[in-house]
C-alpha cells in the first residue's frame, strides 16, 4: 500500500491547508478570560492567469489567520505585514451574530505551524536589528 493512501486512512490529509502567502497585517494577540492566547491576522495569496486577450492578470485571495496559544505567541512576535511565509493549518466555518443582529459566516485557518520564506535581504531595518 502506498505512503498516501497510508495517510489519507490514518486522517492526516483531512483538513489540511497549506498557503504561501504574505502577511497583510501584524498578528493581533489578546489574552482570554480563561487565559488562553489567540492571534488573528491575515493572508494574501497571489495566482496569475492569462485572460482571453493573452493579458497576464494577478489576483490576491486574503485568506483570515487564527493562532491559538504557544504559536500564536509566536507568531506575534516574529510574523510581520509584508513577510512572506509558507503556513500549514485547518479551515475552520463558524457563524455568529453581530452587535446588531446580524448573522455572520466567518471561514478561517487555524494556524498549526509555519515557516519563513523570505530571506533577510528581504527584511525591514527593524528586522535585522533583532
Amino acid at each position: 500500500m502506498s505512503n498516501l493512501k497510508l495517510e489519507i486512512m490514518s486522517g492526516s490529509l483531512r483538513n489540511r491547508v497549506t498557503l504561501i502567502g504574505n502577511l497583510g497585517q501584524d498578528p493581533q494577540i489578546k489574552t482570554l478570560d480563561d487565559g488562553r492566547k489567540v492571534a488573528h491576522f491575515t493572508l494574501a495569496t497571489n495566482d496569475g492567469f492569462k485572460n482571453a486577450d493573452g493579458q497576464k492578470i494577478e489576483e490576491a485571495t486574503w485568506h483570515n489567520i487564527v493562532a491559538w496559544n504557544g504559536i500564536a505567541e509566536t507568531a506575534s512576535k516574529f510574523l510581520k505585514k509584508g513577510r512572506e511565509v509558507a503556513l500549514e493549518g485547518r479551515i475552520v466555518y463558524r457563524t455568529f451574530e453581530d452587535k446588531k443582529g446580524v448573522i455572520k459566516n466567518v471561514t478561517e485557518i487555524v494556524l498549526n505551524d509555519f515557516l519563513f520564506l523570505q530571506s533577510s535581504k528581504g527584511k525591514t531595518k527593524e528586522e535585522k536589528a533583532e
